[in-house]
């Protein structure tokens, strides 16, 4: 069990970015009080342990029951990254646009924000294809003709995806406190960075699935 744990969260942890992408999470709520941030980002902690959870154990038949394939899933879902990161790298970001949007927060600006908990902050933000084909792997990987040794294996896996989403939920709740000990253009530097980063990972994801599509489409 712990062997798989290591290995799952060794691998999950790189694609799932849990720094990285509270920075895009800055970019994407705007400025909010800090109980915001820290109510967002528990809805998104366990929706994203929710979300893996399930489809660690029922991804590879959802897929098959729909006709999906991982290379599809992969080009769909990359194409929804790079935009997102298109979306935070064009955002506007002036200083007097932040001062007038503080303070100001609506209830109405708050289940607008709490609508958007899965789509897009746990998925594909949190969460994005790349997690997804990562996670079947693991999931064929660690099971075996030995049922006690395969619920072992997925246990583990699924120890790390909880550990993983403590550190989702720590990363997004206090990103906005860290980043204030930042000078402000300095941390925009860092999002654009970021975010551009995100949009070059969304077309890599993209291009490995039409790579694989490719050859096919060639074949007809």
């Amino acid at each position: 069990m712990w062997n798989s744990f290591l290995i799952a969260f060794g691998a999950l942890l790189p694609i799932l970015n849990p720094f990285g992408s509270a920075l895009v999470f800055l970019g994407l709520v705007g400025e909010v009080p800090p109980a915001v941030y820290r109510s967002l980002a528990r809805k998104i902690a366990i929706n994203n342990a929710i979300f893996l959870g399930i489809f660690e154990l029922l991804g590879s038949a959802i897929l098959h029951f729909f006709g999906i394939s991982l290379p599809i899933v992969q080009l769909a879902g990359g194409i929804v990254i790079a935009i997102m990161g298109w979306s935070v790298l064009n955002k506007e970001s002036s200083e007097a646009s932040v001062k007038d949007k503080r303070n100001q927060t609506s209830d109405i600006d708050f289940r607008h924000l709490r609508a958007q908990t899965f789509y897009p902050l746990t998925f594909p933000l949190t969460s994005g294809p790349g997690t997804l084909v990562v996670l079947l792997t693991l999931s064929a990987r660690f099971s075996d003709p030995d049922r006690s040794v395969t619920l072992l294996g997925h246990l583990g896996l699924y120890i790390a995806v909880l550990v993983l989403s403590v550190i989702v939920y720590l990363s997004f709740a206090y990103a906005a406190t860290i980043t204030k000990k930042i000078p402000q253009s300095t941390a925009h530097g860092i999002l654009r960075v970021v975010s551009f980063i995100l949009m070059c990972i969304g077309v890599q994801i993209a291009w490995n699935g039409l790579a694989v599509l490719l050859p096919e489409v060639a074949k007809h």
